[in-house]
C-alpha cells in the first residue's frame, strides 16, 4: 500500500465518520416529534435528509466497483417525503446507510482508486466519486446541523467550538507540543 493513497483512504474513512458523528449527535438532541419538523412545505426534516443521505449511500456504495451508482431500484423522489414513522426508525436506516458506505470504503485497495465507475453513466475515477459523495454528505450533514440549531434554539447543545470560547479553545491547543494526528481524532478520543 503506498503512504500517500494509503493516507487518503484512512482520511477519508475519518472525515466520514466525522460527519455520521455530526448528524448523529444533532438527532440526539431531538425528540421525535422534532425530527419530523419542517419549516414550510418544501422544506425538508431531518427525517427527511437522514432517509435521502440513507437512499443516495444503498444505491451509491452497493456493488460500487461494478454496477452504476444509480440503482434501477432507487426512487430518489420517494427519500423526500416525511413518512417514516418514528425517530428510531430513522435511526436504523441511518445506519444502514452509513454502514453500506463505510464497509465499502474500507474494502477499497489503493489499486481501486484510479479505476472507473459510473453514476448515471458519467464515468469517474472511484478517488473523485469517494470526493463528490463526501462533499454531498457533509452538505446535508451541515443542513442537519443548521435546522437542529433552529429546532433547539437555545437549548442547542454546540457540536464544535461554541460562540465566545474561541480564545481559549486556541490557547489550550497552542500548549501542546506539534504533532501529526487526523483532525478527527479529538472527538473520538472523548
Amino acid at each position: 500500500m503506498s503512504s500517500t493513497n494509503g493516507n487518503y483512504l484512512q482520511s477519508v474513512i475519518k472525515q466520514f465518520e466525522y460527519y455520521k458523528h455530526l448528524g448523529e449527535a444533532t438527532m440526539a438532541q431531538l425528540s421525535d416529534e422534532e425530527m419530523f419538523f419542517q419549516y414550510n412545505e418544501t422544506s425538508n426534516s431531518m427525517a427527511i435528509i437522514a432517509k435521502h443521505l440513507w437512499g443516495n449511500m444503498l444505491s451509491r456504495w452497493t456493488d460500487f466497483l461494478n454496477s452504476d451508482g444509480e440503482k434501477p431500484w432507487r426512487k430518489r423522489d420517494d427519500e423526500f417525503k416525511n413518512d417514516w414513522n418514528s425517530k428510531e426508525d430513522v435511526l436504523i436506516k441511518w445506519e444502514e446507510g452509513w454502514s453500506c458506505l463505510l464497509n465499502t470504503l474500507r474494502s477499497l485497495t489503493d489499486e481501486d482508486l484510479d479505476k472507473t465507475i459510473y453514476i448515471r453513466n458519467m464515468g469517474q475515477t472511484v478517488t473523485d466519486a469517494i470526493n463528490r459523495q463526501l462533499a454531498h454528505y457533509a452538505s446535508h450533514v451541515g443542513q442537519m446541523l443548521f435546522l437542529g440549531k433552529m429546532i433547539k434554539n437555545t437549548d442547542w447543545k454546540a457540536l464544535s467550538i461554541p460562540v465566545g470560547q474561541s480564545k481559549g479553545y486556541n490557547k489550550e491547543k497552542f500548549t501542546k507540543e506539534k504533532r501529526i494526528e487526523h483532525f478527527t481524532d479529538e472527538w473520538t478520543k472523548k
